[in-house]
């Protein structure tokens, strides 16, 4: 599946219990429409003592939230936005699709 958003793009949470927080998206997940956001969605996991993590104890971790509850933020004007696509040519007269912020008209 081909989504409008992309891992390290800038997006804000438009619904949950994160509702308004900003963050940059770490991962995609294609198969179940999910993606992580850095610092929202955080939940408490408790980890036992391990080679990795010798410590163990509780550790915070950003859990999945559903695409369709986030929403691309114009790097322009600094608010959320659809997102367009637009036909461009290339330097070798190749088609090239590009993302496009609706609210500014600006590339993303």
């Amino acid at each position: 599946m081909k989504f409008r958003i992309k891992k390290n793009d800038k997006v804000k949470v438009i619904a949950g219990n994160d509702n308004g927080k900003t963050g940059k998206v770490l991962k995609i997940y294609t198969k179940t429409s999910r993606v992580i956001i850095e610092g929202v969605n955080l939940r408490k996991r408790h980890t036992r003592p391990s080679q990795r993590n010798q410590q163990g104890g509780i550790i915070e971790k950003e859990m999945p939230i559903h695409i369709s509850n986030v929403m691309l933020v114009d790097p322009k004007l600094n608010v959320p936005t659809r997102v367009g696509s637009q036909k461009v040519l290339d330097e070798k007269t190749k088609k090239k699709y590009v993302r496009i912020s609706v609210k500014s008209g600006e590339m993303i």
